[in-house]
């Protein structure tokens, strides 16, 4: 094996200006999950010397490329990420990264994928997998150095059009001051829409009071959270190995279950009082099951609660309700149930370049799906509500 030496990694060019023309912009499709492919040397050439042996970086097997570092103890491949636009017989997890499409790493390619789908904007993510070398290495001073590296790249990436283009950066997790310090220093610069919590941000997946920290400091900035499928802090292995059927696999086939306890951890910690004013999202997990939980809980709650108090006391459902956000893929089940979820709660996703998106032809899913859906409605879902979170356009 050897390592490989990246190629282009789309240096940004000027920030995009919105309404150029004298005509602001208008969104129909706005997507609130898509992501990048990160580039070879993302890691290598943008920390200090001393972690670059340590660090995410990618090596040629045999059989093709893939992502080492820290932790790591099997080659981490991405092929089924950066498949969309292959034949579904082509796709395979072992690809060389120069036979990838550019768009994962280079803004302007992305931008030509987006009108190919006919998508006005969209916000995006790190690859799963090896965005969790970062998130669970637990050495404070090299996790902080690969968040800023990821963050740093991510904005540079975004910022060639932040008029189509969000970053949703990823918050440090390994102590509260690190996150603090990270959310000021890139909050405001530009294309930057949210962030993404892998992990607590004290340092676990068992939700802490001393977050509402981190939590207040993403409110004040106007960045909605995210969890991303769900909260980790154990290094990845190859999920695609022969012969092996890991939890996470199978748990992949249906999303959602892993954003439950994330879900009833804010509900019953009472953070959602504490910090009043950030709306969290959760991404990749769909929204059909979203109408049970609402029911389970509420009937939990009122099963619990005693006292003259408790009649004031608010419901699990109005916090999710008002609170919480839901990006699917397809889903319609949820779409069917839009009332029960509610309508301004759900956000169109294509999980582009990964091999369950629909692109090119995300219109024509969409349509099926819409059919009889007004049109104040399906509005808000493919765009409008995205567009409130992200304020595209503004």
């Amino acid at each position: 094996m050897s390592t490989i030496d990246t190629g282009q990694t789309g240096q940004p060019g000027q920030a995009g200006q919105p309404g150029q023309t004298g005509q602001p912009r208008s969104y129909r499709l706005i997507d609130a999950d898509t992501h990048v492919n990160e580039p070879p040397d993302l890691w290598t050439s943008r920390v200090a010397s001393k972690y670059r042996e340590r660090v995410p970086h990618m090596e040629r097997f045999e059989q093709g490329d893939a992502w080492l570092g820290e932790g790591v103890s099997e080659p981490i491949n991405f092929g089924f990420n950066a498949s969309a636009t292959l034949p579904r017989a082509d796709r395979t997890p072992w690809v060389r990264f120069e036979d990838i499409p550019a768009g994962g790493y280079d803004p302007v390619e992305r931008l030509k994928e987006l009108d190919e789908d006919l998508i006005d904007a969209a916000v995006f993510y790190p690859t799963p997998r090896l965005s969790h070398i970062v998130i669970a290495n637990q050495d404070p001073a090299l996790h902080l150095a690969m968040v800023q590296a990821y963050n740093d790249w991510l904005i540079d990436y975004c910022a060639h059009d932040p008029s189509r283009l969000g970053a949703i950066v990823l918050l440090p997790n390994r102590g509260i001051d690190q996150a603090l310090t990270e959310i000021e220093r890139v909050a405001q610069r530009t294309g930057v829409t949210g962030a993404l919590m892998g992990c607590y941000p004290h340092g676990d997946t068992d939700l802490a009071e001393e977050d509402d920290q981190v939590f207040h400091a993403l409110g004040e900035a106007g960045l909605p959270l995210h969890v991303h499928v769900g909260l980790v802090n154990e290094f990845p292995v190859d999920s695609y190995a022969p012969g092996r059927m890991t939890a996470g696999r199978a748990a992949g086939d249906l999303r959602f279950m892993q954003a439950v306890p994330v879900l009833v951890q804010f509900l019953n910690s009472g953070v959602l009082d504490r910090v009043p004013a950030l709306p969290i999202v959760f991404v990749e997990v769909d929204a059909g099951w979203v109408p049970y939980i609402k029911e389970q809980m509420d009937n939990r709650w009122r099963r619990r609660a005693s006292g003259p108090n408790a009649r004031f006391a608010r419901l699990p459902s109005e916090y999710i309700e008002e609170r919480f956000s839901f990006t699917y893929i397809t889903d319609e089940f949820a779409i069917a149930n839009r009332h029960r979820i509610g309508v301004d709660r759900l956000l169109w996703s294509s999980d582009f370049p990964h091999s369950g998106s629909d692109w090119p032809n995300s219109w024509r899913t969409i349509d099926a799906n819409f059919a009889d859906v007004p049109r104040s409605e399906r509005d808000a879902i493919l765009a409008g509500n995205a567009q409130r979170l992200y304020k595209f356009g503004s």
